[in-house]
């Protein structure tokens, strides 16, 4: 199951599109893979709340939210906090949408806050109160993409979904399609593959879903992968070829330090720990480029997470 090495446009694209030849062949393996990597994750799976029964579709939504590019580490504080003063959509749609940022805290990617929210009114709106259980209306929800909509899906309900995320697309990368990594972004032969690889039985499929993510997040790393731990390394297609480096296209790396990220971050630290309107010379102080500062106060504004008031004050959002 090796590639050949990629020297052209043509096998470029040839090696993106490799999943949706091995399709097949993983919905075959797929059931040599499911008893191995469920019983692992019976044993082995953290212990985290979103997980637990009294979490409830709620929990696991927010969850959901506040994982996306963030670490557990990071997230177990604020998600037990956020649950304990909101447990449930209405407690949220109910507060501003600035009290939902001030909250995040620093987790990053503020925006989500936002959506959190926005997702929140709506469930109070169109469901009750009550997250919705089908797939649809899960995926109608304001700030809810297929990833997310797939994952609560199956989370919270235990329905039968493909849910997609780094850590689940780079085991299937390595064990079915001999790759290191997967493509940067998740393409329709991943979906395919995912989906060719879903256990038949619902309840088996959300253990499944579970399974893998656990798997790569804790064993199938990106940078140090265990596979003397792997419970599938024996059948996995990467190792079987000798564990070959990437060769596709460079791997995204994040940087923050001197990036407008982090000058959003310092301006919106600042509001969220004022109880008044912040005047505009006090935010000033935040960083000393002021064209770069001025950006990054636009761009805050423009994505709805600080709102300008008349004499150059500036506040988390009301409405």
């Amino acid at each position: 199951m090796t590639s050949t090495p990629v020297t052209t446009t043509a096998t470029t694209a040839a090696a993106e599109t490799a999943p949706a030849a091995d399709a097949a062949a993983g919905a075959a393996d797929g059931t040599a893979l499911h008893g191995p990597v469920t019983d692992w994750f019976d044993e082995h799976a953290r212990d985290l709340p979103w997980r637990r029964p009294e979490a409830g579709a709620w929990g696991v939504m927010v969850s959901e939210f506040m994982l996306q590019q963030t670490p557990v580490s990071r997230v177990l504080p604020v998600y037990e906090q956020w649950l304990a003063r909101w447990p449930r959509p209405a407690d949220l749609a109910a507060e501003a949408p600035g009290e939902a940022v001030r909250a995040w805290g620093r987790l990053g990617y503020p925006r989500r806050a936002l959506r959190l929210h926005a997702a929140a009114s709506a469930i109070q709106e169109r469901h009750g109160g009550d997250v919705p259980r089908e797939h649809a209306q899960l995926l109608a929800l304001p700030g809810v993409g297929e990833y997310t909509a797939a994952a609560v899906a199956s989370f919270a309900y235990g329905q039968r979904h493909a849910v997609l995320d780094t850590n689940v697309r780079r085991v299937f990368a390595r064990a079915v399609a001999g790759r290191q990594f997967p493509p940067n972004a998740t393409t329709a032969a991943e979906r395919k593959l995912a989906r060719a690889l879903l256990p038949e039985d619902e309840q088996l499929a959300a253990r499944w879903a579970a399974a893998t993510m656990e798997l790569g997040a804790l064993l199938c790393t990106a940078r140090s992968p265990e596979c003397g731990r792997c419970p599938i390394a024996a059948q996995c297609a990467w190792r079987q070829a000798g564990s070959p480096a990437h060769d596709g296209p460079p791997r995204r790396i994040q940087t923050y330090a001197g990036t407008d990220r982090q000058v959003r971050g310092k301006l919106l630290a600042v509001l969220r720990e004022a109880v008044a309107p912040v005047p505009q010379q006090v935010l000033d102080a935040v960083w000393d480029e002021p064209v770069q500062r001025a950006r990054a106060l636009d761009g805050l504004v423009s994505d709805g997470l600080v709102e300008p008031l008349g004499g150059g004050r500036y506040r988390l959002p009301m409405t």
